[in-house]
């Protein structure tokens, strides 16, 4: 119960920390910068061949050991891009599915990540999940 509230706060932390880092990248206007806007899909294609297919499945469709992407719990709604990144940056304990812990995977940047999202929400739209 502790682990958990604490890898709670933990993502709280990380969500004030990129979105304070977010207000300092704007150029001082207030206006708040996503640090995973302008992704590029088909780069993302590439990239998530390389770096999540083996787990997610090559048609983002899970396999035996990760979850399908294209599912609902994974549509902005329910996972916003945001935890994307943070379940790059720092991994995931299960909680949805008992796969085990998805491990950080510190070889991808921010871009890396924005275009891998990029590419998760085009083939979410293909298969109608999101508009």
């Amino acid at each position: 119960m502790r682990s958990d509230l604490a890898l709670r706060w933990g993502v709280v932390l990380v969500l004030v920390l990129v979105l304070t880092a977010a207000c300092g990248a704007s150029g001082g206007d207030g206006a708040l910068e996503d640090p995973l806007a302008g992704g590029d899909p088909s780069r993302g294609a590439d990239l998530f061949a390389f770096h999540c297919a083996g787990c997610h499945g090559a048609e983002l469709d899970g396999s035996t050991v990760g979850p399908p992407l294209i599912h609902e719990l994974y549509v902005p709604s329910h996972h916003a891009d945001l935890s994307f990144l943070i379940a790059v940056q720092r991994g995931v304990e299960p909680h949805h599915w008992q796969f085990g812990r998805m491990p950080a995977v510190p070889s991808l940047e921010v871009e890396h990540v924005a275009d891998i999202v990029a590419f998760v929400r085009q083939e979410q739209r293909a298969a109608g999940l999101i508009d």
